[in-house]
């Protein structure tokens, strides 16, 4: 009952929606989560129906053209909202330095423009290489500068080094929220005190794994504990942040993000939706 409390604050889903493993497969076959024949241009539909959100991978790799960005807005219906990473071009190649990342920056905002209020979180993903010397410090403190202050921005650090006080201090000065990361760069107890640094009016967390997992098409290494203190570290947040908390499985995390995901929808009490569900579902397109 403690998490129910907070049901309508956490907004759940998945890194990404386009993976052929979440097809079923010949009729006899389980379930997996998407109808057996569905291709790559009905996913987002049928995964819209599941879950309220989801992280966009693809542009980390290139600004997504208008037409790309337009299209996601019309295919999902009008609750539903976009988290997408910064391109590498600005994170990686430029270590957030230079205008040519100013440049990419405004360049990437006005087109994620296109979506409106269905723009949840731009996650800032740094490479594990980006560590706190002073020089990078000052690349991000002037790179923090520059965000725009009507979107939301959350940083992802790779290196451990980052999470101190006058750097989350400085993150909160410019509403920016720490990426709270189950993964292998930083410690997980180092990321519980990072959560409790609230820098931000809204919470952004991420669910990786080890990269080993070749198949996507069911639970293979249960998280259940992990998951559980997780959840109430998510709750413990909601209760000191007014706005929202998104939070997103990678398929590594277990072996099968949409399960992942409806087990800490579940957690929080909300409603969840099955693959079987989809079999007699009509469009709502």
């Amino acid at each position: 009952m403690f998490l129910e409390k907070f049901r309508d604050c956490v907004h759940v889903g998945c890194q990404g929606w386009n993976y052929d493993d979440w097809v079923t497969g010949p009729a006899g076959g389980d379930r997996v989560f998407y109808p057996r024949g569905t291709r790559a241009t009905g996913m987002l539909e049928i995964y819209a129906r599941a879950f309220s959100t989801v992280e966009v991978d693809s542009t980390f790799y290139a600004i997504p053209s208008a037409q790309t960005v337009d299209g996601w807005a019309k295919r999902t219906p009008p609750q539903f909202s976009f988290s997408l990473k910064l391109p590498q071009a600005i994170t990686h190649e430029n270590a957030l330095r230079g205008g040519s990342s100013a440049d990419l920056l405004a360049e990437f905002c006005d087109r994620l423009s296109l979506l409106g209020e269905k723009l949840a979180v731009i996650l800032v993903q740094l490479p594990p290489h980006f560590d706190a010397v002073p020089e990078n410090l000052l690349a991000l403190r002037e790179f923090l500068a520059l965000l725009p202050r009507e979107l939301r921005f959350s940083i992802e650090f790779r290196s451990r080094d980052w999470i101190r006080e006058d750097v989350l201090e400085m993150l909160a000065r410019h509403n920016v929220a720490l990426a709270l990361v189950e993964g292998q760069w930083i410690p997980r107890d180092l990321m519980f005190e990072g959560a409790l640094a609230k820098t931000a009016d809204f919470a952004y967390v991420r669910w990786m794994g080890e990269r080993d997992l070749t198949r996507f098409d069911m639970v293979q290494r249960p998280q259940d504990t992990n998951l559980q203190l997780w959840s109430e570290v998510i709750a413990e947040t909601c209760a000191r942040t007014p706005e929202s908390v998104y939070a997103y499985f990678s398929n590594f995390y277990e072996g099968h993000a949409p399960a992942s995901a409806n087990k800490l929808k579940r957690l929080f009490g909300q409603p969840v939706t099955e693959a079987a569900d989809f079999e007699d579902q009509p469009s709502l397109f």
